[in-house]
């Protein structure tokens, strides 16, 4: 999958009613209700927009800097910064699918709920990280299996 405008439907895409800037999700108020799915939603196409920025910047800088360098460490060097990039850059795109997926559930309304156990994932681990797909217990006891897994 590249990083361009993916598969996002135009729902996700728009903005469904008014939300105050200062809104934050709260505790007392129902779980997931619009104004909560909203702020995510928002939040979620914003930090996708700016790693296509990112992205897009990257392949403009990365066009540029093709360059012969005589000077062999200096490219070296060079190389070493362009992989680097690459990697990071890598790293982001999988960052955008993780947040097609979450605007997906944001969509046919499973966002929010921890996908091994149904529970409500807290809305303060939703605020750190949108596209969390379990509840922090959940996480936990899967990576804790991960480390034993490794170990062996």
């Amino acid at each position: 999958m590249s990083l361009t405008r993916s598969n996002v439907g135009e729902k996700e895409m728009k903005a469904e009613f008014f939300l105050p800037d200062d809104y934050r999700p709260a505790e007392d108020e129902p779980f997931m209700n619009e104004r909560q799915l909203e702020y995510f939603r928002r939040k979620l196409i914003t930090w996708r927009e700016e790693l296509l920025e990112g992205s897009r910047d990257t392949i403009e800088g990365l066009q540029e800097s093709t360059r012969n360098i005589p000077d062999a460490a200096e490219r070296a060097s060079e190389e070493t910064d362009r992989a680097l990039e690459l990697r990071t850059r890598d790293r982001q795109r999988k960052l955008v699918s993780k947040i097609d997926a979450a605007l997906r559930r944001i969509g046919e309304g499973e966002f929010g709920y921890c996908e091994v156990t149904g529970d409500q994932i807290s809305l303060k681990r939703l605020d750190a990280r949108p596209i969390a797909t379990m509840s922090l217990e959940a996480q936990e006891r899967h990576e804790r299996r991960e480390k034993v897994h490794r170990d062996d």
